[in-house]
C-alpha cells in the first residue's frame, strides 16, 4: 500500500494555484509574473497599511474570479494578467475614499469591470501590437474620482518655480523611495524599498531600470523647479518608473540604445505628469498613471521607425 504522506490533495493544489495567481495579478503592476514579487508587494502593502493590503488584495481577487468566470484567455489568469487592474483600483478606492462595507463592495464591483475593460482593451489595442498595461484601472479610477466626490474641487497644484529645486538628503531619499511607492499609492519610505526588493528578486534589470527612472524622475522635477514636498512625496516621479521598467526590462531587448531610450521616455514623463496634475486637480481628478500609459504607448509606436540596436517591438506583440 502506497504512503499518503507524500501525496498532494487537490484541493491544497487548487488553493495553492490561485493563490500563485493572486500574488502574479499584484507583481504584474511592476509588469513581472513572479509570485515572490508579488509577495513582497504585498508586504509593502501592508507595511503602509493594513487597509490597503486589504483592498489590494481584494480588488485583485475579484477582478480575476470575474475573468475567470466571463471565460479570460487560461495562459493570461495564471500569469496574473488578469489581477493586476483591479488591485490597483481597489487601493485607489480605499485611499480616496477610506475602508467601510460600502467601499470594499465598489471594490469588487470594479474589479470585476476591469476584467471586462481589460478584454476589450486588449482586443483593440492588440490590432496595433500595443500593451492595455493599466489602462482600465486609470479608466475605472477616473470615473469613480469623479463621480463620486468626497470634498470640493481642490486648488490646483503649484506650478513650477523660476529656479533648479533643491532637495536636502533626507529629501533626496524619500523622494527615490516613494517614487517606487507610489505605483502602490505608498507613501511610507520603506515601502518603497521593499517594493524595489520585490522586483530585484524578478529580474536585476527591472530593479535596475526602477532605480534609475526614479533617479531621472528625481533629477527632471528638480531642473523643472517643481515643489520640493510633491517631488519628496513621489508625486512626479512613479510614473517614470513604471516607463523604465515597461521598456527597459519588458518590452524592449535591453542593448545601450533602448536604455538610454527607456530613460528619455521616463524623463518626458514628468512634465506630462505635472500637466496631468495641473489639468486634474481641480476637478478632484488624478493622473493615476496615464502619464505611463500614453508615454509607454507612444515610445513603443515609434520603436520601429527607429533604426537603432534593440528598438524593436517584437516582445510586445
Amino acid at each position: 500500500m502506497p504512503a499518503t504522506g507524500g501525496l498532494v490533495r487537490p484541493g491544497r493544489r487548487a488553493a495553492a494555484d490561485a493563490g500563485r495567481i493572486q500574488l502574479r495579478g499584484i507583481a504584474q503592476v511592476a509588469l513581472s509574473a513572479s509570485p515572490w514579487t508579488g509577495l513582497l508587494f504585498t508586504v509593502a502593502l501592508f507595511a503602509d497599511g493594513w487597509r490597503i493590503g486589504l483592498y489590494g488584495l481584494l480588488g485583485a481577487a475579484a477582478s480575476t474570479v470575474a475573468a475567470s468566470v466571463l471565460g479570460a484567455d487560461r495562459n493570461g489568469l495564471a500569469k496574473g494578467l488578469e489581477g493586476y487592474c483591479g488591485c490597483l483600483t481597489g487601493i485607489s478606492i480605499v485611499v480616496r475614499f477610506g475602508a467601510s462595507w460600502r467601499t470594499a463592495l465598489v471594490a469588487v464591483l470594479a474589479g470585476a469591470v476591469c476584467a471586462v475593460l481589460g478584454a476589450a482593451a486588449g482586443r483593440l489595442l492588440g490590432r496595433i501590437g500595443l500593451p492595455a498595461l493599466t489602462a482600465p484601472f486609470c479608466l475605472v479610477a477616473g470615473v469613480l474620482a469623479i463621480a463620486l466626490p468626497t470634498a470640493p474641487a481642490a486648488a490646483a497644484p503649484p506650478t513650477a518655480g523660476d529656479g533648479v529645486t533643491r532637495l536636502s538628503a533626507a529629501e533626496l531619499g524619500h523622494a527615490f523611495c516613494d517614487n517606487v511607492g507610489q505605483v502602490f499609492f505608498l507613501d511610507r519610505w520603506y515601502a518603497g524599498l521593499i517594493l524595489l526588493l520585490g522586483l530585484l528578486v524578478a529580474s536585476r534589470v527591472a530593479a535596475a531600470a526602477a532605480a534609475c527612472g526614479s533617479v531621472v524622475a528625481i533629477a527632471t522635477a528638480c531642473a523643472m523647479g517643481l515643489p520640493a514636498d510633491r517631488i519628496s512625496a513621489g508625486l512626479y516621479g512613479y510614473n517614470a518608473v513604471l516607463v523604465a521598467i515597461a521598456l527597459a526590462a519588458t518590452f524592449l531587448t535591453l542593448t545601450p540604445w533602448t536604455a538610454g531610450y527607456a530613460m528619455l521616455a521616463a524623463l518626458a514623463s514628468v512634465p506630462f505628469t505635472a500637466a496631468w496634475q495641473t489639468f486634474a486637480q481641480p476637478s478632484g481628478g488624478s493622473p493615476f498613471t496615464w502619464p505611463f500609459v500614453v508615454t509607454t504607448w507612444l515610445f513603443l509606436a515609434a520603436a520601429p521607425a527607429l533604426d537603432r540596436p534593440g528598438l524593436s517591438f517584437e516582445k510586445a506583440k
